[in-house]
């Protein structure tokens, strides 16, 4: 993506918009690599083994839940 640089509005109001790009991907990812930058997901170190489904399932609600926590304590301090 190119930067234009102007020296007055009336030069921006003149100036021909860049075209967007019918491929959405792209943007789809910097929208992606916003969200992570401002809620980054924190995982447990190390390699966990769980004897049932249903222990793998309350293990990754509870890092979701933590996550989501930090979260909301992070942007209160903002």
């Amino acid at each position: 993506m190119r930067v234009q640089r102007f020296h007055s509005a009336e030069e921006m109001d003149v100036s021909v918009p860049s075209p967007a790009r019918a491929d959405g991907f792209e943007r789809f990812v910097r929208h992606c690599a916003r969200y992570w930058r401002l809620a980054p997901r924190i995982y447990p170190r190390g390699v966990v083994r769980f004897r049932s489904l249903e222990e793998a399932q309350r293990a990754r609600e509870q890092i979701t839940r933590a996550n989501a926590q930090r979260t909301r304590r992070e942007a209160g301090r903002a």
